[in-house]
């Protein structure tokens, strides 16, 4: 009898050495790098298997053994992975039980109007497309939006998301990442601020940002554009006629164009223009909310990326007069 449990003893202790050598040994990849994707309610042994078959695996039954003695069974992550060097078992446990995914970026551009953005997103090839046939006002509403126009809404960034996310979180992310950091920035705001709303200081860092043409100007025009608000002039920029305009816009603003009066012609109307115009980045709602204390009440682009700032009408003249003429 004692020779049999002897037996046993020996065997059990081969059958876990071969198990340890097989779970810290590497792998070779099949090739490099190697992807493969865990779809939701994958399980270990549907798990070995695909792997098996791409030709990682070798020994189905001692990864799944292992990773039911190590309560991996539980834990596996959905999403796309990519491996690029020779793992051991333990290893890639580990890397699907923490969910360690190759994850895509979209990155949204300061500056661009949201057609622009859904644009990008519809292009991306790693994204799931749940957006597409969405009007922009059904997608604001899947997303928990309360606004009824989407311009200006969301945060330009670069996003990371998993491959086969679906487009609707990215624009949701954008779209609270706002939200949040324009509410800290309203609350922070200079006193004395022509907007009543942290809507409208949105609008104005749109018009900002789309004005600015080196970062070094950016709080002199936002300080331009306020000082105009509260002496209630004409804001009477480039811009805004440029997005009334819209896809007929063919690269050249003309007379007719600023004489022509759209809803966001701020050569027609006084105020700011009924919503954004553009995705705000963070430096522009921070040079909205903190403009320059300047009496300048004009600029004209001196060609070189920068503007010319003046405060008198004649001034202003005799800058476009040598900077545009």
């Amino acid at each position: 009898m004692s020779r049999f449990f002897g037996l046993l003893l020996a065997l059990g202790t081969l059958v876990a050495a071969v198990v340890v050598y097989f779970a810290t040994e590497p792998m070779t990849l099949p090739e490099t790098p190697f992807e493969f994707a865990l779809q939701n309610g994958s399980s270990l042994k549907s798990v070995a298997r695909q792997l098996s078959q791409a030709g990682l695996l070798q020994h189905e039954d001692t990864f799944v053994l292992l990773g039911r003695v190590m309560a991996k069974s539980g834990q596996l992550r959905t999403g796309e992975y990519a491996l690029t060097q020779p793992l051991s078992m333990l290893e890639l446990l580990d890397i699907i039980s923490k969910g360690q995914v190759n994850q895509s970026q979209l990155q949204i551009i300061e500056g661009w109007n949201f057609r622009q953005f859904r644009l990008a997103v519809n292009e991306s090839k790693t994204l799931r497309h749940d957006s597409l046939t969405l009007s922009d006002a059904e997608l604001l509403q899947r997303i928990g939006a309360t606004e009824t126009h989407p311009e200006g809404l969301f945060f330009p960034d670069t996003y990371n998301y998993v491959s086969g996310s679906s487009d609707l979180q990215i624009f949701k992310r954008a779209y609270q990442i706002m939200q949040q950091r324009l509410a800290v920035a309203w609350a922070e705001r200079d006193a004395d601020l022509p907007m009543q709303t942290p809507y409208e200081a949105l609008i104005l860092a749109s018009i900002v940002e789309k004005e600015t043409g080196t970062p070094a100007d950016r709080t002199m025009i936002a300080g331009v554009f306020v000082n105009r608000l509260r002496k209630h002039m004409l804001l009477q920029t480039d811009p805004t006629v440029i997005y009334g305009i819209g896809d007929k816009f063919d690269g050249n603003i003309r007379r007719k164009d600023l004489r022509t009066d759209t809803t966001y012609n701020t050569y027609t109307r006084s105020g700011l223009t009924p919503t954004p115009i553009a995705l705000p980045g963070a430096a522009s709602i921070h040079a909205a909310l903190h403009p320059a204390k300047t009496d300048a009440l004009y600029f004209v682009a001196r060609g070189d990326g920068s503007s010319k700032f003046s405060s008198t009408l004649a001034e202003h003249n005799r800058a476009v007069n040598k900077y545009q003429k």
